[in-house]
């Protein structure tokens, strides 16, 4: 098969995928691999060969980011479950103060979600939140707005959380992950300012079940710590997060130097991070041995392998999907076509992810999916190669490009919707006057400066 018919073939295919996920409730892994095995006999490939096919590119996924899914991972529900996200979201507030409440919630959901996942962060934090709303009177909406931009704006571009990091792996920027985080942060400015201007303009216009309250912040920290027993010190809270970066940054820069011997070797093996976040790992151990939490270690290892399990295989089942559209010759088309089709550049995976994630709800789902369709970009047959993106920084562009594909939008099909509009008293409705609305602005905003950056750095 070939032509317009292969292409009209993989439109039925994606469509097919989407109704299975969306309508059908069929697990996306199943919808994925299913989708993958009816579509390679009919486009062509030799039955002998398929097999191969899906077998390499699910073990392709394995092989280079499995490990510090899970170790990320990890380390998120050791902050989470030692108090150490609260410490942190402390630290925040009181840096920037209680006359900027919106500024202050989104910059703590930002460094929170780093490692804790949007939807657990927003519970975390949600108490201090309405402490905040009750002790200043601010809006509710408004802070609950700017809490749920902070958190979601790291989930999908900031490693380690996993959907960029599986983004990157697919797309051969795994091994750079430090150049994620930067590019990431910086597109994350422009996001979080048209985020906080939003914020403060819905704040006035949709009220909710909990504008007044009675605690002050300070007796919620009090009864936060209460809880968890015993808060680590500020500095223990970020070592996990902070150590690792250092220790990419380190390895990157050495690289870069070419610094000869041992301690270059060193620092390489340090930097790289599924190593850097090892060590991560050890820091947030001793979270758990200053908090006495130790012994719960091996129940938050496997609740942390219950959590990652679905994101691996459904990580893995999209690059299934990409071996596929390799091997069928959609890359031969698109290639043929490449004058029309590479005008739309680095908009094409941003399209693909928000098509995914606007039908199917998972903002992960969606952005290892394109990823998988996209391949890797040293690949002379894939996606990447065909639209031109072939450096290291156009990858890294990619990942966030696909990123803000996968916040764009969040409704009804999406758990963090739920989230957001049940823990912040507001009605369904609501929902999409604020947090569809958000992220439509949200992923709108970050695309355009990933546009600018991409004129600029590739």
């Amino acid at each position: 098969m070939t032509g317009l018919a292969l292409m009209i073939t993989f439109v039925i295919a994606i469509s097919l995928m989407i109704l299975a996920i969306s309508r059908w409730g069929v697990h996306p892994f199943l919808a994925i691999m299913g989708v993958s095995l009816l579509l390679a006999p009919i486009v062509g490939l030799p039955l002998a060969e398929i097999p191969g096919i899906l077998g390499s590119g699910f073990a392709g996924i394995f092989t280079s980011i499995g490990i510090v899914i899970i170790l990320g991972a990890l380390i998120g529900l050791i902050l989470e479950k030692t108090g150490a996200a609260i410490k942190l979201a402390d630290m925040v507030v009181k840096v920037i103060g209680p006359k900027n409440p919106e500024l202050a919630l989104m910059i703590m959901g930002w460094i929170v979600a780093v490692p804790v996942f949007c939807d657990s962060g927003f519970v975390i934090l949600n108490p201090i939140r309405k402490a905040m709303c009750a002790k200043i009177r601010n809006s509710s909406v408004a802070m609950t707005v700017a809490l749920s931009a902070g958190l979601y704006t790291a989930h999908v571009f900031i490693p380690p959380t996993p959907g960029p990091i599986a983004a990157a792996g697919s797309l051969g920027v795994g091994n750079n992950l430090l150049l994620v985080i930067g590019v990431g942060t910086l597109v994350s400015v422009p996001t979080l300012i048209a985020a906080l201007i939003f914020a403060k303009f819905i704040g006035r216009k949709v009220r909710s079940r909990d504008e007044v309250g009675d605690l002050d912040y300070q007796k919620s920290v009090t009864e936060l710590v209460a809880e968890y027993g015993e808060i680590p010190g500020g500095l223990a809270s970020l070592s996990p997060i902070l150590v690792p970066i250092l220790l990419m940054a380190l390895g990157s820069l050495t690289s870069f130097l070419a610094i000869a011997g041992m301690p270059g070797q060193l620092l390489i093996f340090l930097g790289t991070p599924m190593i850097a976040l090892t060590v991560g790992l050890l820091c947030a151990l001793g979270l758990l041995i200053s908090t006495k939490k130790m012994a719960d270690f091996y129940e938050l290892t496997n609740e942390t392998l219950k959590v990652v399990g679905p994101i691996l295989f459904v990580t893995a089942a999209g690059g299934v999907l990409g071996k596929v559209i390799v091997a069928a010759g959609f890359v031969d088309f698109i290639e043929a076509n490449a004058r029309f089709i590479s005008q739309a550049g680095i908009f094409f995976p941003f399209l693909i992810a928000a098509i995914l994630k606007t039908a199917q709800g998972s903002s992960t789902v969606a952005m290892t999916t394109t990823a998988g369709i996209m391949g890797i970009y040293s690949d002379p047959t894939s996606m990447m190669s065909a639209l031109g993106l072939t450096s290291p920084m156009a990858a890294t562009l990619t990942v966030l490009a696909i990123g803000a594909g996968g916040m764009t939008v969040s409704h009804a099909n999406d758990s963090y919707f739920w989230v957001v509009t049940n823990f912040g008293g507001m009605e369904a409705q609501d929902g999409y006057k604020t947090q569809t609305l958000l992220t439509l602005i949200m992923g709108a905003t970050a695309m355009a400066a990933i546009f600018i950056l991409a004129k600029i750095l590739i």
